[in-house]
């Protein structure tokens, strides 16, 4: 496998004040100051120990980065070790993708498909460049989700999917990225994508990352407006039962707040959601029950060695394990990259 790395923006930018809503890049305390308190006052961090409360929340949050890697590898360990699934059949891509989903996947790999005619398909765009299809069967949702809650209930050590998400599961650390999410990005995604994101590495997509994340009345109730660390992003919803929580698009991440306007869109049980990573996004409260979403992050390797897309600049590179953030080490050397192909 590719050597992947993560750019070393990673330790300092976009980090999530959730009080606040915020996203902020912590260099230096004078940098943070310069930057951001007269914003944090104008959201109600107005005294002196409220900020730093918030300096106090960055650098946890750093030390959490900056530990990730070691303590990522050693949960993974542990679950392999301690951790007996309750249906191991879920952790293998089977049988499970919607009748649906797979007439998609069979008219991209056809020798003439185009967009136009994958879009008679699809049918809809649920937003501008966002899809809806069925992805899974209904009952491997069920599954999924039990399999979920059982390891939450387990002794097993969990990791926190990200900066913005409290409650969830790195499904890496569970074993599921070499027989279920390799596969179900290379054999069955990519050629989706290659078709409808060929302008953002939709047909060199080369590394992922798969977490679940949960929403619950005495958890996390939603999700603030944000974009993605990936070129193309799949959202499922795998349920249980919940009422609203619906999602919402904006415009693309260059694109200021003022002026856009927000598309919600619904999200049934066992269907996806494809998007472009940097398409802003949001999810709204549930107002009852508990909600599961799978997301898979996908990256290309080749747009992002180019230009990070979450600080904006050209990637510094740092070792790291696994699929890592998706950056390859030589980015001037397009033959270390992977081919822009279906092949």
């Amino acid at each position: 496998m590719e050597k992947f790395h993560t750019c070393s923006c990673f330790f300092r930018d976009n980090i999530f004040l959730e009080e606040y809503k915020l996203h902020v890049r912590f260099v230096s305390e004078s940098q943070f100051r310069k930057d951001y308190q007269n914003i944090l006052r104008s959201l109600g961090c107005v005294s002196e120990s409220q900020f730093r409360d918030v300096l106090g929340k960055i650098h946890a949050e750093i030390e959490r980065r900056q530990s990730h890697k070691l303590k990522s590898a050693e949960r993974a360990t542990t679950i392999r070790e301690i951790y007996a699934p309750l249906h191991q059949h879920v952790y293998h891509l089977q049988s499970y993708l919607a009748s649906e989903f797979l007439e998609l996947v069979k008219y991209c790999t056809s020798s003439d498909a185009t967009v136009e005619g994958l879009m008679k398909l699809i049918q809809t765009e649920a937003a501008p460049r966002v899809f809806r299809f069925p992805v899974f069967q209904k009952e491997f949702c069920k599954d999924f989700i039990e399999e979920l809650e059982h390891f939450e209930q387990s002794d097993a050590p969990k990791g926190r999917p990200n900066t913005m998400n409290n409650y969830g599961i790195l499904l890496n650390e569970l074993g599921f990225d070499e027989s279920f999410f390799t596969p179900l990005r290379e054999v069955y995604l990519r050629p989706l994508t290659a078709l409808l994101y060929s302008d953002c590495g939709g047909s060199c997509l080369d590394s992922h990352k798969a977490f679940v994340v949960k929403y619950d009345m005495r958890e996390d109730l939603d999700l603030s407006y944000h974009y993605d660390n990936a070129e193309v992003t799949l959202n499922v919803s795998l349920g249980k039962d919940f009422t609203e929580g619906n999602l919402f698009f904006g415009d693309m991440r260059q694109v200021p707040l003022s002026e856009t306007e927000c598309v919600e869109v619904e999200h049934h049980v066992t269907e996806g959601l494809l998007h472009r990573g940097q398409h802003m996004h949001g999810a709204m409260p549930i107002s009852s029950g508990t909600r599961w979403n799978l997301i898979v992050w996908m990256r290309a390797s080749r747009e992002r060695n180019k230009l990070c897309p979450m600080c904006g600049r050209r990637p510094t590179l740092v070792e790291s394990d696994g699929f890592s953030d998706g950056f390859t080490m030589d980015p001037d050397d397009t033959s270390s990259n992977v081919s822009c192909s279906l092949t």
